[in-house]
């Protein structure tokens, strides 16, 4: 496949998830919780998870909000993958998301929809967009509460 038909099935699939979020709203119960800010974008992002008794295991995460079409869809895409992760696979997760969007990693083959997001490291602008959901993930996961701080967290120092 030619890599501009590459490139237009990634923005497709950002598209998609964007325009038809298979993850929006809120996870009942909320275990946990975090609002997060990308202040470059103005985007704004509140993600629940719901985990399992032990506490050890995402059973679901959800997210509202509002922002670019990059942000939405990477929260969409997490949010599928995360379900049934442990939650040290999910911080692991985050990790190799972030050296993603630096061109230094990519996801296995059972995860290669989130390589969907890949394209976005050549927009050096746009990549706090496509990490804030993890970084508010990451957040959310190293609570030991279920409610979200006063205020937001941000990505601005990543």
């Amino acid at each position: 496949m030619a890599l501009s038909n590459v490139r237009d099935l990634y923005q497709q699939v950002i598209l998609e998830h964007y325009k038809k979020p298979r993850h929006k709203g809120k996870t009942h119960p909320v275990h946990r919780q975090q609002r997060g800010h990308n202040p470059s974008c103005g985007d704004m992002i509140e993600l629940t998870v719901q985990l399992n008794d032990a506490g050890d295991t995402i059973e679901d995460v959800k997210f509202e909000g509002e922002g670019c079409a990059i942000a939405m869809a990477s929260a969409d895409l997490m949010a599928d993958a995360l379900r049934g992760k442990q939650v040290t696979e999910a911080l692991s997760m985050v990790q190799r998301f972030q050296k993603m969007m630096k061109g230094e990693d990519e996801f296995p083959k059972e995860l290669r929809k989130l390589n969907v997001m890949q394209g976005v490291s050549q927009f050096p602008v746009r990549i706090k967009c496509a990490n804030l959901t993890w970084y508010t993930l990451k957040a959310a996961l190293e609570s030991t509460h279920n409610t979200a701080s006063a205020g937001f967290v941000s990505n601005e120092d990543t």
